[in-house]
């Protein structure tokens, strides 16, 4: 389960990619679609979040940004 880390409500644009950059700011850059090529990426909100180790940090469906830890493990695939 996933948990809230800081509570933003960004509104999202049809076509754009919104993701935590390595700062630990929101950034959102224009999806490539066919030939056309994607955006440069342009900086949202500022909340400066600082990582853990063995989390993956997103941004839910109500804008805000969450965290759930990452599930490792598990059996190897067969050839």
């Amino acid at each position: 389960m996933a948990e809230k880390i800081v509570k933003l409500g960004i509104k999202r644009e049809k076509g754009f990619l919104y993701y935590i950059d390595k700062q630990g700011d929101v950034s959102c850059a224009k999806m490539a679609r066919g030939a056309k090529k994607g955006g440069s990426p342009k900086k949202v909100a500022k909340c400066g979040i600082k990582r853990k180790e063995g989390y993956l940090y997103f941004l839910d469906k109500k804008g805000d940004v969450s965290a759930a830890k990452m599930k490792r493990g598990g059996k190897k695939k067969k050839r």
